[in-house]
């Protein structure tokens, strides 16, 4: 575990984390996004993108250098788990399928038992049996009690041996939506954030006593290199229960047992529409004009602070930006307007009259928003506020929707003379890969 009073000791658990994170970067096809290590919890989690088969060797990867570095016989920490690698879900991000994720899963577990002789277990929409669907389910009595799990039938693993790896544990693999981790801050003892996460989690405290919010897990612990306590969430479908339902419920919570909430985090990445929706419901509440996307993920940061054990960095934390980051090159948006028009003229179809016709319109667009917030707010125009409040958030909508329509159009024609050759493009999955060191 790690400890600041230790850190001589700790550079082993550092070196451990850089040399997983290097093999799954130095897989070719295969983005490594964000390592997000945890002290208390001893617990890292590696986000990446790829198309499906880089994805899938990059998690072979990080399984084959983690085997020989992490003995779980000598791991402790918060988190709950069951193995050195602990679970590992496939994610569709970009033009792939929830089918093709699970795909994923399998081929995967089936390489990591081939290579390993590890025991795997499948959870989420790659579950084969509905007990196993929630992780929460498949991890129960961790790993302390896999030894004696695995003589029972019904606890067969999916794939590979039903033998013990003392060093290793077990594995889970599956496919699901994308998970928001997120944690909210307590000036608490780690009993009263657990009495919280209890009320607030699906599951609650019994099936007779059900918690408040569909799809979410929670529970406390405490921070020790932050000296507070946390409310610890898996948010499993942010579209049903978004973020901010969360965090608002939570603040009620501590509220009736006179606890402070301060601030909170998301461990790993989170989607942009995750940050978008909570940005929308504070703005509607607050009576907010609000239209820059900067500036909504600037106030969901203040809002639920985000930046209160550590800067949010939105390029370095929402996953969208971070995979513009790795296509920016490819873009033709990203292009500065000569080059853009040079590669209009050159011999190619692509980019053609589509890419153009959205350039211009989204250029007529950004006209129109710009004359509006010029309008708005100036004391000679204060007649015209509820019209401009009205008309400006259309014209910068239509100005973004329509610059994501110059590269779209051209992908699809790039796409469509793909197929016509007998040529497939794969799609983009994330890995999201959590391991103990």
């Amino acid at each position: 575990m790690f400890s600041e009073n230790v850190l001589r000791v700790n550079l082993t658990c550092f070196q451990v984390i850089d040399a997983i994170a290097e093999a799954i970067s130095s897989t070719e096809g295969c983005s490594l996004l964000d390592v997000d290590p945890g002290s208390s919890t001893n617990r890292t989690v590696y986000s990446f993108v790829g198309s499906p088969q880089a994805v899938v060797e990059g998690a072979l990867n990080a399984a084959r250098t983690a085997f020989p570095l992490i003995d779980m016989t000598k791991h402790s920490g918060e988190h709950p788990r069951m193995g050195a690698m602990d679970v590992c879900p496939f994610i569709p991000v970009q033009n792939v399928t929830m089918e093709d994720c699970v795909n994923c899963a399998n081929i995967f577990a089936q390489h990591l038992t081939d290579v390993m002789h590890v025991p795997v277990y499948l959870y989420g929409e790659a579950a084969r049996k509905e007990n196993r669907r929630s992780l929460p389910s498949v991890r129960a009595g961790e790993y302390e009690a896999l030894s004696e799990k695995l003589k029972r039938t019904e606890w067969a693993p999916d794939y590979g041996p039903a033998t013990f790896v003392a060093s290793w544990g077990a594995t889970v693999a599956g496919a699901r939506k994308f998970l928001v981790a997120y944690n909210i801050n307590l000036l608490s003892t780690k009993e009263q954030a657990h009495r919280i996460a209890l009320d607030i989690r699906e599951k609650g405290r019994s099936k007779d006593q059900p918690g408040l919010m569909k799809k979410v897990q929670g529970m406390g612990w405490y921070l020790e290199e932050a000296n507070i306590a946390q409310v610890s969430t898996n948010i499993l479908d942010f579209e049903l229960t978004p973020v901010h339902t969360v965090y608002e419920e939570i603040c009620s919570a501590a509220k009736d047992l006179n606890l402070p909430v301060v601030g909170s985090e998301i461990v790993g990445l989170i989607p942009l529409r995750a940050v978008l929706d909570c940005a929308d419901f504070y703005i509607q509440r607050d009576r907010l004009f609000i239209v820059e996307e900067e500036h909504k993920v600037r106030l969901v940061i203040s809002k639920l602070g985000l930046d209160s054990l550590g800067p949010f960095v939105p390029k370095e934390r929402i996953i969208e930006y971070m995979v513009e980051r790795t296509e920016e090159d490819k873009r033709l948006v990203s292009l500065s307007l000569q080059q853009f028009v040079r590669s209009v003229g050159a011999r190619t179809a692509a980019p053609g009259g589509g890419s153009v016709s959205a350039a211009v319109a989204a250029m007529g667009a950004a006209l129109g928003a710009m004359v509006g917030q010029m309008t708005y707010g100036k004391r000679q125009f204060d007649s015209l506020d509820s019209i401009m409040r009205r008309l400006i958030p259309p014209f910068h909508q239509a100005m973004n929707e329509l610059l994501v329509m110059v590269d779209a159009d051209s992908k699809a024609f790039s796409r469509y003379m793909s197929g016509l050759t007998g040529l497939g493009k794969a799609g983009t999955i994330p890995g999201k890969t959590r391991l103990k060191s």
